[in-house]
């Protein structure tokens, strides 16, 4: 099983860029997109609606803002849209496919860059993810949770950690927050599941040169329920193609899904 995550900052402008070429190469099983920035109705092209696959929106309702997709090879028992809170909800954050025991879920997570408010926000999505992830947890299900989460864990995860310490992205709490996920919970980062090379990462800034010199930030993630723990048989961030100011993460997986 193959899946795809990929925030592409646009999905007409993405598209422009070869992303749907690229998809009908590569062929995953689920591709799961952030910031579409379009609404349903503008996406009528068969474009946005590839061959082979079902495809699914979650529009924020301000324009040219945020929003998800899911594309499935396989049609999901069961499509959920939103993460049970009205305020995140309204933005287009999440949208999850159900096939069987496991749940594939397309999550942008807000940032914090641009002001103290944003923030905020940012820490209230946090205080109710958590919850929602222990919930996973408690339910018995498979999760596996993509999308631009929008924080840099580690200091390995971001290629300029010390000048970065103070800002949204890095801050102490938020990189807490995924200690919490991951060491408490059990929580999976799939990408650390396999040895990496060094300065791996999925954003640049479009300031200066950032991602011609590799100067980035691992933002993008598949994180897995504990009970998929040893189930990455391979990870990849395709670079070759530019589709956004993201790459994306594409993970193989030892899994079956139910049909």
């Amino acid at each position: 099983m193959k899946i795809v995550t990929a925030n592409v900052n646009g999905i007409r402008a993405a598209g422009r860029k070869g992303f749907f070429d690229w998809i009908g190469k590569t062929l995953p099983t689920v591709v799961c997109i952030q910031e579409t920035k379009a609404q349903i109705e503008q996406l009528s092209d068969v474009l946005y609606h590839p061959e082979g696959y079902h495809c699914f929106y979650h529009d924020a309702q301000k324009k040219g803002y945020s929003g998800v997709a899911l594309y499935c090879r396989q049609q999901p028992d069961e499509v959920i849209t939103g993460m049970g809170n009205k305020e995140f909800d309204s933005e287009g954050r999440y949208i999850e496919a159900r096939f069987g025991n496991l749940s594939v879920i397309s999550l942008y997570m807000p940032s914090g860059s641009s002001k103290e408010e944003r923030q905020q926000v940012k820490y209230r999505c946090m205080d109710h993810m958590m919850i929602k992830l222990a919930e996973m947890k408690a339910s018995g299900r498979d999760y596996i949770l993509c999308g631009d989460w929008n924080i840099a864990h580690k200091n390995e995860d971001i290629r300029n950690w010390k000048g970065n310490l103070k800002n949204s992205g890095f801050l102490p709490r938020e990189r807490a927050w995924l200690d919490t996920l991951f060491n408490e919970l059990g929580f999976v980062d799939a990408f650390r599941e396999i040895e990496q090379e060094e300065h791996q990462y999925t954003w640049w800034s479009n300031r200066g040169q950032a991602r011609a010199n590799n100067v980035g930030w691992r933002i993008d993630y598949h994180i897995l329920s504990p009970s998929l723990k040893g189930k990455v048989k391979s990870t990849g961030i395709y670079r070759d193609e530019s589709f956004s100011d993201h790459a994306p993460l594409i993970i193989d997986y030892d899994y079956a899904m139910s049909v």
